[in-house]
């Protein structure tokens, strides 16, 4: 019984972290990304400036990757049915914060290894130019 009971929540886990990638995915792209940059601007507009507190965070959610993500969460779930730990509505909400608390991990990483990446980046291009103008 319990060699089965380990089991399954080694698969449980498995399913955590792999459902998290997508949630990550997502909620990065739409916060972040050029392509949602525009929809993203206007939502930022609306959540600084609309006079209703509800319809502000409403915007508000389409700007910050921890919130959106909530949200991504809870399609992803209805979408898979997935739970941690209990077989009805607590093995939900339980999956539901764990997936977001993993998913803001992986977008907490990438975020550091993109900085680290546009710092190279300038780096190089500094040294580029003052080689170029050392040279002229």
């Amino acid at each position: 019984m319990d060699h089965q009971l380990s089991l399954s929540l080694a698969r449980q886990a498995a399913w955590l972290f792999l459902l998290a990638i997508p949630v990550a995915c997502v909620a990065w792209t739409v916060t972040h990304e050029e392509i949602f940059r525009e929809p993203r601007d206007y939502c930022l507009r609306c959540s600084q400036s609309k006079r209703s507190l509800l319809v502000r965070k409403f915007f508000y959610v389409f700007t910050c990757e921890y919130c959106f993500s909530h949200y991504v969460v809870i399609l992803l779930l209805l979408i898979t049915r997935y739970h941690l730990l209990f077989d009805d509505w607590r093995g939900y909400i339980i999956a539901g914060f764990s997936i977001v608390w993993i998913a803001n991990i992986y977008m907490s990483v990438y975020n550091f290894v993109r900085i680290d990446i546009k710092k190279e980046n300038l780096e190089i291009s500094l040294r580029e130019n003052n080689e170029e103008t050392t040279h002229k």
